[in-house]
């Protein structure tokens, strides 16, 4: 079954990191996914830009009304991503708590409903 890892974290807390403790974690994830790569999990997974960079789009009555940033105020955001393809739930979470960003943040395992 294929899931989807939302990492949520304070996206403040990247700016607040040093270039060395910003490296340092970036080879973190560079680790973890040549790890699932291997175990053959790994589907895909993307660093998504800060909510600043985000719009918010709805429809109303056919109009189409768009704002900037996220849908709603929260303390973490999401991210970045992982897709993988495991055998069962178990599985993603032993995955999940792999993710550098489950130390500061959380991670939301979701099934993908496969269309």
């Amino acid at each position: 079954m294929r899931y989807m890892l939302l990492i949520c974290t304070d996206e403040s807390a990247d700016t607040a990191m040093s270039p060395e403790e910003s490296a340092a974690r970036f080879g973190e994830y560079g680790k973890f996914m040549e790890e699932m790569s291997q175990r053959g999990v790994l589907q895909g997974g993307e660093r998504l830009r800060p909510t600043t960079d985000a719009t918010t789009v709805r429809v109303r009555d056919g109009e189409l009304l768009t704002s900037d940033g996220p849908f709603a105020e929260t303390k973490e955001q999401i991210g970045g991503y992982f897709a993988v393809d495991c055998k069962d739930l178990d599985e993603a979470i032993e995955i999940a708590a792999k993710i550098p960003g489950a130390r500061q943040g959380s991670i939301e395992v979701r099934p993908i409903w496969e269309m």
